[in-house]
């Protein structure tokens, strides 16, 4: 895939996601250095932790400053104007959702191009698309939305969108096949099990 190509991904996706920590920090009432920490954290975690797995280190996300620079002012804008943030949640979580469906596809070419199989490729996209959210919760103390029942389909759609991701980039599909399937029907899987109340079954309760 293109670098250029690829650059523009992560960096929406880090944007994207920091927007969704900056507005829990928000939330939870941080001050200006906190809203920063989990913006940050949610913006960069999931790619910092897919590029310490497949040995590209030091990882970009700490080493190229626009990555820095789009989860930083991500933090701040939110931090800003969060009222006028928190009224457009709607777009923060369809905005989520987009960047589930960036970091998901891109995490699994690039683990792609460093010779893994389908295999686990998709399970780095997968992580590259979830981690940052991860984090960002347990720093809020609160339960992951990957974990939590009746938060809809999160984990599943990423996994979904990066296997497909992987499989076109392992048979040498063009970029257009390779990025579009995956973002699709990992985003569309998203909305739709928010918007439907779409969620998987919670384990029963004991005794």
């Amino acid at each position: 895939m293109n670098e250029y190509v690829a650059l523009t991904l992560d960096l929406a996706g880090t944007f994207v996601f920091a927007l969704t920590g900056a507005l829990v920090a928000v939330r939870k009432r941080l001050d200006i250095f906190g809203t920063l920490v989990l913006a940050c954290a949610t913006g960069l975690g999931g790619g910092l932790l897919r590029d310490v797995l497949i040995g590209d280190v030091p990882p970009p996300g700490l080493t190229d400053w626009r990555y820095l620079l789009a989860a930083a002012l991500a933090g701040v804008a939110t931090f800003l104007w969060h009222p006028l943030v928190a009224r457009w949640e709607n777009i923060v979580l369809t905005l989520d959702a987009a960047g589930l469906a960036l970091f998901c596809v891109n995490g699994a070419v690039k683990a792609s191009e460093l010779g893994l199989s389908v295999v686990p490729a998709a399970l780095l996209g997968m992580i590259t698309a979830v981690g940052g959210g991860m984090v960002r919760d347990v720093l809020a103390n609160r339960v992951p939305v990957v974990l939590e029942a009746g938060t809809g389909w999160y984990a599943v759609p990423a996994l979904t969108g990066a296997t497909l991701a992987a499989t076109g980039h392992h048979y040498g599909w063009s970029t257009l096949l390779v990025l579009a399937p995956g973002m699709v029907v990992c985003f569309g899987w998203r909305i739709l099990s928010m918007r439907r109340g779409w969620t998987p079954l919670p384990a029963r309760g004991i005794g």
